[in-house]
């Protein structure tokens, strides 16, 4: 009871930074463009995802009449479920379960979302919604290859799959120092996964007009929508126990240094969104590929061969 309990409120304060998560990518947004953002709602515009939220699942849900009914129910559902299971692996100094695992368990609920965006794209029975989930498969399926190796790189210096152990091994230096090169691939790598700008082909809106979500509205649509913006928060976090896991000398402040990473590190989706253009899809590709595969591999048998020296 109390572990549920516990989850309850992990998710229920993850979608309260979702929704505020929206708020400053709208300010951002904003600020880049020269304008003030919303700011019409309450006092600066702080109300604004509470009046969001309300107006989309107030809305009516449209239900066109060729879609495969309870797939096109489940999608969204599975999509947020999913995001929300991630979460549970947050390494805090109150946890209320322990992963021995959880690299693993974060590999496994990650390549599962894909579908989600596969389901809701295929159950649409829309030629647009097809090819965006198509476009999500093969760019996720493509990047959690090179995602998986950076990973790898990381267990292998740390020697655990356990993201408290990441936290430990980095208390008084950051294995961003010694591995800032591939630091920068999963950063790279995380922002392909979660399809957001200068990615986002499958909400491609000038060639696929909305992209898999195409034919949701109201609170399906919002659903994909908080799921699409809790996996950003979500690679925050994990970027920054991988390579920004310290600060747990003083370990009252842990969870303290820890969110501000993470906000450090998801403010960057957003800046990297107003300030880059899409890429074109067979570059997106090219880049996985043939650049970022070829050097993670030889970061992993470098580290590999490291680590075997100093055993011995």
């Amino acid at each position: 009871m109390f572990c549920f309990i516990s989850f309850l409120v992990a998710d229920v304060f993850l979608l309260i930074c979702v929704a505020f998560y929206t708020l400053l990518e709208r300010k951002v947004l904003g600020y880049i463009q020269l304008r003030k953002g919303p700011n019409k709602v309450g006092i600066m515009g702080l109300p604004q995802p509470l009046a969001d939220a309300l107006k989309l699942f107030l809305k009516e849900q449209a239900k066109p009449v060729l879609v495969n009914q309870w797939p096109y129910i489940f999608a969204p559902i599975m999509s947020l479920i999913l995001s929300l299971g991630i979460w549970s692996i947050y390494p805090s100094s109150s946890v209320h379960v322990y992963f021995p695992f959880g690299v693993l368990f974060f590999l496994c609920l990650s390549s599962l979302s894909v579908y989600g965006t596969l389901i809701a794209g295929w159950s649409s029975n829309s030629k647009y919604a097809l090819l965006g989930s198509l476009r999500a498969v093969a760019q996720t399926i493509s990047y959690e290859v090179s995602m998986v190796l950076v990973l790898l790189s990381g267990i292998f210096i740390v020697g655990s799959f356990n993201f408290f152990d990441f936290v430990t091994f980095q208390k008084y230096f950051w294995v961003f120092f010694i591995s800032y090169s591939v630091s920068l691939v999963w950063v790279v790598t995380t922002i392909a996964e979660t399809n957001r700008a200068p990615f986002d082909f499958a909400e491609g809106e000038s060639e696929l007009v909305s992209g898999f979500n195409v034919e949701y509205s109201g609170g399906g649509f919002a659903l994909i929508f908080m799921a699409e913006y809790a996996s950003i928060l979500i690679m925050s976090l994990i970027s920054s126990i991988l390579f920004f896991g310290g600060s747990s000398v003083v370990l009252f402040c842990s969870d303290f240094f820890l969110i501000i990473k993470t906000f450090i590190i998801s403010f960057f989706f957003l800046w990297v969104r107003g300030s880059l253009p899409r890429l074109r899809y067979d570059l997106l590709m090219d880049l996985t590929w043939k650049s970022y595969l070829p050097f993670s591999l030889g970061f992993l048998f470098f580290v590999m061969s490291l680590m075997m020296l100093l055993s011995y």
